[in-house]
């Protein structure tokens, strides 16, 4: 099933593992896990931002690098096949040039489809995590998964599951942790790293605060949106990312459906990340030509102000929560 991958790394000596402009615990985890299994090629870890502080409870965090190998046999670029989030590696010439010239390999775990600009090889299988699919793929092709890879498969697959309770969860998840706590993982170690490194600097609780005083909600109460500007994330971000801060507080205010955070950039990108408790997110974020998950997804643009987002999800969600409905009441 996951020949493509063994097939790739046949004749490459140099490999150069790539993340998207937005790491997340997934991004990261995978691509720690990736360079510790695979022991037999001289492997870089690369990513055009800083890993946030916040994500460094993760082991070896620091082996991920803002320079690029140009010199590498080939790239696997992890949780992502969307063009969108990898704009940065594009707009540089010598890097696009790279990634069209030499072998690329795509890993991912969304549904969202494949829009990448440049020739490559994909395995996309929809799961709750990349990394779950590193773990399948080392598994079937009999890779060794030393116990620092199965660290970070399982610190990753919590993250992207918000702790094993998302609805993307299901028995081969958990199937998939008990294998790495028989491969040595201990989840309460882990956790007790985790907790440590995410504590809060009473600046970033009073930050909260003020986030929380912004929430504005239409569609009765169903949809809340947060704006959160250029001046927040560059004061606050590589502490503490806004959206980990407000997302899951908006998404549990009684009768909220729909919570989105939106960050708005001089350069008149407006991102957005979406959150929802109805299988729509996905949707509301293709609307936007982003993408992800039913239940948690993501959005880019350049064509629109907040005030025109902001319209526009008022305007889609109630038909895409009436179609929901639909859907499962034909299901039941």
């Amino acid at each position: 099933m996951y020949e493509k991958f063994a097939e790739f790394l046949a004749d490459k000596r140099r490999i150069c593992i790539i993340q998207a402009e937005n790491p997340d615990g997934d991004s990261l985890g995978s691509a720690i896990a990736l360079d510790y299994i695979l022991k037999d090629t001289e492997n870089s870890l690369y990513c055009p931002v800083d890993i946030p502080k916040y994500l460094r409870y993760f082991p070896d965090w620091s082996r991920v690098s803002n320079e690029f190998d140009y010199k590498a046999d080939g790239y696997i670029i992890v949780d992502t096949a969307a063009n969108v989030l990898l704009s940065k590696l594009l707009d540089d010439t010598a890097i696009k040039n790279c990634l069209y010239q030499k072998p690329v390999l795509v890993l991912d775990h969304h549904e969202s489809e494949d829009d990448l600009e440049f020739p490559h090889e994909a395995i996309i299988e929809t799961l709750p995590a990349c990394a779950m699919l590193i773990f399948k793929i080392a598994r079937e092709l009999k890779y060794e998964i030393p116990l620092v890879a199965a660290e970070a498969i399982y610190s990753a697959i919590s993250s992207d599951t918000l702790g094993l309770v998302s609805n993307s969860v299901n028995a081969e998840t958990m199937r998939v942790m008990a294998d790495l706590i028989d491969l040595g993982v201990n989840p309460a170690k882990l956790d007790e790293h985790r907790r440590e490194f995410m504590k809060k600097s009473p600046r970033i609780l009073d930050y909260k605060a003020d986030l929380i005083k912004r929430i504005d909600y239409s569609l009765d109460g169903e949809l809340a949106t947060v704006h959160i500007p250029f001046e927040d994330i560059q004061m606050y971000s590589d502490e503490y990312n806004p959206n980990v801060l407000i997302l899951e507080e908006m998404r549990l205010v009684e009768k909220v459906i729909v919570a989105v955070a939106i960050k708005t950039y001089p350069d008149g990108k407006i991102t957005g990340k979406v959150r929802t408790s109805s299988p729509i997110a996905d949707q509301i974020a293709g609307y936007f030509g982003g993408g992800g998950h039913p239940f948690a997804a993501g959005f880019r643009t350049y064509d629109m102000s907040y005030d025109d987002v902001v319209s526009d999800l008022v305007k889609i969600i109630p038909g895409l929560l009436e179609q929901a409905a639909i859907d499962q009441a034909e299901e039941d």
